[in-house]
């Protein structure tokens, strides 16, 4: 069965761009032009949605019903070069939802997402 996006998984990798570039990106880091390399790492943009807490019959505070579940984008890469981190993101294809959390990434932490 072909994915959504007609994209050919390669090891844990959602594609072969992301593969090349996470090749790529290793050889950089054992040149030391890069470091602290880390691949599929999660930001979270918008939290958890809950009904109020309530106090239990015992006293016990009870956590809130969950009315929606937290939004998060995950970047292909993260790494630091020139002392700065980077966040990078390899695009074969943007989504409307891409789109989106693209633009919360730069207001809730200020981070513009490199695209290859």
């Amino acid at each position: 069965m072909r994915s959504k996006y007609h994209n050919i998984r390669v090891g844990k990798s959602a594609s072969k761009r992301e593969a090349k570039r996470k090749i790529a990106l290793e050889q950089m880091e054992r040149d030391g032009e890069i470091s602290d390399l880390r691949c599929q790492v999660p930001f979270e943009l918008i939290p958890v949605q809950r009904e109020p807490d309530t106090i239990g019959p015992r006293g016990g505070v009870r956590k809130g019903k969950v009315i929606a579940h937290s939004c998060k984008y995950v970047a292909d890469f993260v790494y630091t070069q020139n002392g700065e981190m980077v966040v990078e993101d390899s695009k074969g294809f943007r989504t409307e939802g891409y789109g989106i959390k693209k633009k919360l990434m730069l207001w809730r932490y200020g981070i513009r997402i490199k695209e290859t």
